[in-house]
């Protein structure tokens, strides 16, 4: 069976968004063009990495052209989408591997999300042969989002993308763990909950 590749150049939307409550939530990347809507699920360290990744390579693209590239130092706020996830939230896959990439000659950003791979193997040489071979197959691999984003679509997305992960539970006071609703056993507090 052929590879499954959902192709956004460019999307009208590229967010990240939560579905849940704080403490609960599940996170997506959501894109859209034409209609069709592709959402993958990822972990919220996931998100963040892929953010802070694309923020520094924006970064260094304007450092290397001098300021020339059409990449905005920060995000418009124009552009800015706060809206939700658009529904419903159909995951197509959980994502395994992302990469990130500047086009120079089109002047894009290249997102690829790739769906997590589970591999078998009786030993390791086993195992890294066979992802040797997962990574040398461009027809026969796992399912994979790409998205070709411009500079200003970039970096709206990255700050964003930010927004949602730092729009958890705050953080305990003394020791920095997330704070639930119905309380907190903080190990400052030698076990006692704080709100009690």
């Amino acid at each position: 069976m052929s590879r499954q590749v959902f192709l956004y150049d460019p999307p009208e939307r590229f967010v990240a968004g939560t579905v849940g409550l704080p403490g609960r939530r599940s996170f997506f990347l959501q894109a859209s063009a034409g209609g069709r809507v592709t959402s993958v699920a990822l972990e919220k360290t996931q998100v963040a990495a892929l953010a802070e990744r694309m923020d520094e390579l924006l970064d260094e693209v304007v450092r290397r052209s001098g300021g020339s590239a059409s990449v905005p130092a920060v995000s418009p706020a124009e552009i800015s989408d706060t809206a939700p996830l658009d529904a419903p939230v159909e995951e197509e896959f959980r994502v395994g591997t992302m990469a990130l990439a500047w086009d120079g000659d089109e002047q894009r950003m290249v997102v690829e999300a790739q769906a997590l791979v589970e591999l078998e193997a009786e030993s390791e040489d086993d195992l890294a042969e066979a992802e040797e071979a997962l990574l040398q197959d461009d027809e026969n691999g796992p399912p994979m989002l790409r998205v070709r984003l411009t500079g200003t679509q970039a970096r709206a997305f990255a700050k964003r993308a930010l927004d949602v992960v730092n729009a958890g539970r705050p953080p305990c006071p003394l020791c920095s763990l997330p704070l639930d609703p119905e309380g907190h056993v903080c190990p400052r507090q030698n076990g006692y909950r704080r709100g009690e």
